[in-house]
């Protein structure tokens, strides 16, 4: 591997692990900035730190899965549906339990969320694999359209609520699950080991996949299955980050872009950074927002900070590399 690129990884994960200890030091319920004092408060903030990184290596992987499927710099988690599935799933339970008297738990909803997305990421796939490959036009018609219709769905059902939704709407707002059972968070951590483990084995075949499809396939690229493990790889890692914390946008869109100017096209590095930029992104914004709460001791929804940042700054970066192409 290249110096430059040795060097920008060893500054990502110092990066991660700074912003890992931050925010270790919030979560108070005054905010600031204090260190746990008892083991108890010390396991539900590294739980916290947990979550919050493997939401976003998660996201940041799945970005740069789905750019090379898909051969789309603009290509985001988003585009598959799966979030809009989970908030379904989500919807249904939340309605359920208010028709019984009752209110769904956290572990009910989890599973909800987890059916949901999964049942939207198989629905996808039967409609975009074609001769065990996928179909790269269906897949982005056919996410966009399930995804409208399980929202357009979440909304009604909202409104059939007496409250019209206001506590399931929160969820939708993205926010770190800290009722979420350990064995979940631990399994959705090694998924994304294993997602990250099969993109570093799949590497060269993805930098010959931007090539033309000819020429991919003249060096050995067996396109039909690369596409199909890429669409798999980035449909686990967004179900994951939903589970785990709802729909949280733009950093599977801007942290792929962020670190491809750092590090190059080559999708071993690209991948590899894209994880831990993408893990210190929201490590670092959810130590903000527990460092410095809103009146009434309210932490601002994670999905709200990584939304009103990642907006404009897509723009700069969008506006760095239109510069670039037309030098």
């Amino acid at each position: 591997m290249p110096r430059r690129k040795a060097i920008s990884l060893a500054a990502l994960l110092a990066i991660l692990l700074a912003a890992g200890a931050v925010q270790m030091g919030t979560g108070d319920a005054l905010g600031g900035f204090h260190w746990p004092e008892t083991a108890q408060f010390m396991q539900l903030r590294a739980k916290r730190l947990g979550i919050a990184a493997t939401v976003g290596g998660s996201l940041a992987l799945a970005g740069v899965l789905l750019q090379a499927l898909l051969r789309n710099p603009l290509a985001s988690p988003d585009l598959l549906g799966v979030t809009s599935g989970a908030g379904l799933g989500v919807a249904i339970v939340t309605v359920l339990g208010g028709a019984s008297g009752g209110a769904a738990g956290p572990g009910l909803e989890t599973l909800a969320a987890l059916v949901g997305s999964g049942a939207t990421l198989g629905v996808v796939l039967a409609w975009t694999v074609r001769r065990g490959g996928i179909d790269v036009v269906s897949l982005v018609l056919v996410g966009v359209i399930v995804g409208m219709t399980c929202s357009g769905a979440t909304l009604l059902l909202h409104q059939m609520l007496p409250d019209g939704g206001a506590a399931a709407r929160a969820w939708f707002l993205g926010s770190l699950n800290e009722n979420a059972p350990p064995g979940l968070v631990l399994a959705g951590g090694a998924a994304l080991l294993g997602c990250l483990a099969l993109a570093l084995a799949s590497a060269r075949a993805m930098d010959a996949a931007c090539l033309a499809e000819d020429e991919a396939r003249s060096l050995g690229v067996r396109l039909a299955r690369l596409r199909l493990l890429l669409f798999s790889a980035a449909g686990i890692l967004t179900t994951i980050s939903v589970v785990l914390a709802g729909p949280i946008g733009f950093v599977g869109l801007v942290i792929p872009h962020a670190v491809r100017l750092l590090m190059g096209p080559h999708h071993g590095p690209l991948a590899l950074g894209a994880t831990l930029a993408g893990a210190a992104t929201v490590v670092g914004a959810d130590a903000a927002i527990s460092a410095f709460l809103l009146p009434g001791y309210r932490r601002m929804p994670l999905g709200v900070i990584t939304a009103v940042l990642g907006g404009p700054l897509f723009l700069l970066l969008l506006r760095s590399m239109l510069r670039r192409t037309s030098l």
